[in-house]
């Protein structure tokens, strides 16, 4: 049996996929899509069966792509669990009501019952399962509330002998104020704190300042937890345990060799860094698992946090004015944020996003003009040396670009950019066990979808280093670098291995006594054309090749002309 869990956005459907189905899943895309849904199984009687959280939907009548695939997936149910937000009682029963048209078995989960209580709703939910001809059964999904009766009834879903079909939109909506009416009373009370603060998050000026020190507060999280896990975790690991391992491999291939230089890269002063050695099981396992998961892991864990705590909806909300004038919404914050910790996993983040042409235009601009924490550290203990209104150039420009290289694909990037059309929920304290496991879920993830094709792709590169062809790219392009940029050719080499390391290439021009002007041209030119190879890999995954190489050109011509631009100015 299919159990399809269908719902608006933001009414506990995760939490409640959760509770049903435990630690379980398995994440996917739609066939055809990026748009992702979950699959779990849950006990039911001798057997079991499966559950399938739909992706958030307002309508059967689809504006969005995640609406289409919503609409797809109730043709593969046997059974749906509609989860209603039982604080906005009249909107969740459009969606109910529409369902109940598909003649199709249904059980109405009335989800977040506890907060009806705090907000002076009063709701006959036998009257309601009298008027909807369907079972409905109050929940509380984040403490577990009512789901064992959930489960108890759920061989009680059915198609309503009410005929539903063929109604227009305004005789459901008529007929939504008509049920509303008859099992919903509402009393007065006196707004909480945290309701006063649900009005702070989302005025202009008062949100404003709150989302500053939010996002302030997350990346200090995302860098101290990421950082910690780098220092007392994975660095050790590597040190103690597989460090010994590569060294006698290393002997055994014998340093210099080709084998050796693929795989174990070069030895410095005898011992091999992880940061400069760039082989496949030194740097191309190092890279990935133990300074970029550190990141993911932490980033992820702030993320769930902010979504259970019912943040994120007002921070999409604030940005949405200024991000949509780039041709996105409110939601590409999330990945722009992720971005300044790790690329690999802001690009991978960019499936929230409903449109193609938003994934491109969000996916490009973090490539170009979002440095990731390892080469923001490297960009401010390098250049800051010089003093701080050179670091100030950077970024400066950075967000320069970000701004005018999104405004110019809003206009030549061809598609649909839909507006943010999203419910904002209440504040409420997070379940650590649903946060631990959306952490693992999405870690998970990474770890299965973008390991493989990373370590793959640093072999290629490794070998193509190995034989010089690295050597011979830099040959080939530094009479344009050095006249244009104003860079020593030296730089021209740090600048290609840019796409195996960026922050190792930053390292690479500290010998170099490059003047204030020049380190600031590097450092931009660097964070600004190939994003690196994990990046890139990802980038090619979720974009596709006709778009990745589209996207590769916009970064070339913007870190060229931005370079070639500060040359002439400084």
């Amino acid at each position: 049996m299919r159990i399809l869990l269908v719902g608006n956005p933001n009414v506990g459907k995760s939490a409640l996929f959760s509770r049903l189905t435990g630690t379980r899943i398995i994440t996917s895309n739609y066939p055809g899509t990026t748009v992702g849904f979950t699959t779990g199984y849950l006990k039911l009687g001798e057997g079991q069966a499966q559950v399938i959280d739909v992706p958030g939907t307002y309508t059967l009548e689809p504006t969005s792509k995640a609406e289409e695939v919503a609409v797809e997936m109730l043709k593969e149910g046997d059974l749906v669990i509609d989860v209603v937000d039982a604080t906005n009682l009249e909107r969740n029963l459009n969606l109910t009501l529409q369902l109940l048209e598909r003649q199709i078995p249904v059980i109405v989960a009335l989800n977040m019952w506890d907060d009806t209580h705090h907000r002076g709703i009063h709701i006959d939910a036998a009257k309601l399962e009298e008027l909807v001809g369907v079972p409905v059964v109050p929940t509380v999904a984040v403490t577990g509330q009512g789901i064992r009766e959930l489960a108890r009834r759920l061989p009680e879903a059915k198609v309503p002998k009410t005929t539903y079909s063929g109604s227009s939109s305004d005789e459901r909506w008529a007929r939504v104020g008509n049920i509303t009416s008859q099992v919903q009373t509402l009393t007065h009370r006196h707004h909480t704190w945290y309701e006063r603060l649900e009005d702070a998050s989302n005025h202009p000026i008062s949100g404003f300042l709150i989302a500053v020190l939010v996002l302030f507060a997350t990346f200090w999280f995302i860098r101290f937890v990421g950082e910690g896990i780098i220092g007392y975790v994975t660095d050790p690991l590597f040190e103690y345990l597989w460090t010994p391992v590569l060294m006698k491999l290393s002997v055994a291939l014998e340093p210099g060799t080709f084998w050796h230089t693929v795989l174990i890269g070069n030895l410095i002063g005898g011992e091999i860094d992880y940061f400069q050695s760039f082989g496949l099981l030194s740097t191309g396992l190092y890279i990935p698992l133990a300074a970029v998961l550190p990141y993911i892991v932490s980033f992820y864990l702030a993320l769930g946090i902010l979504e259970d705590i019912g943040y994120l909806p007002r921070l999409a909300v604030l940005m949405d004015t200024m991000f949509h004038r780039l041709g996105l919404h409110g939601y590409a914050i999330i990945p722009t944020i992720l971005g300044f910790g790790c690329n690999v996993p802001a690009v991978m983040a960019t499936r929230i996003l409903e449109s193609s042409k938003q994934r491109f235009i969000a996916a490009t601009l973090i490539s170009v003009a979002v440095p990731c924490a390892a080469l923001q550290a490297m960009i401010i203990g390098m250049v800051g040396q010089q003093g701080v209104q050179y670091v100030a150039i950077v970024y400066g420009s950075l967000f320069a670009s970000w701004v005018i290289i999104g405004l110019i694909l809003n206009r030549t990037v061809k598609g649909f950019s839909p507006e943010l059309l999203l419910e904002i929920p209440p504040y409420r304290l997070p379940l650590w066990r649903v946060v631990g496991q959306k952490l693992w879920l999405r870690v998970s993830g990474f770890l299965k979808e973008a390991l493989p094709i990373v370590l793959g792709t640093v072999l290629v590169v490794n070998i193509l280093y190995a034989v010089g062809a690295f050597d011979a790219i830099a040959n080939l392009f530094s009479p344009i670098l050095t006249t244009l940029l104003g860079l020593p050719q030296e730089t021209v080499v740090a600048l290609a291995i840019g796409f195996l390391r960026k922050d190792v290439a930053m390292g690479m021009l500290a010998p170099l006594a490059l003047t204030a002007k020049q380190l600031v041209i590097s450092s931009t030119v660097l964070a600004m054309s190939f994003p690196c190879v994990a990046t890139f890999v990802v980038l090619a995954r979720e974009l596709g090749a006709r778009r990745t190489l589209i996207a590769t050109g916009v970064m070339i011509a913007a870190a060229l002309t931005v370079g070639s631009l500060q040359n002439l100015i400084l």
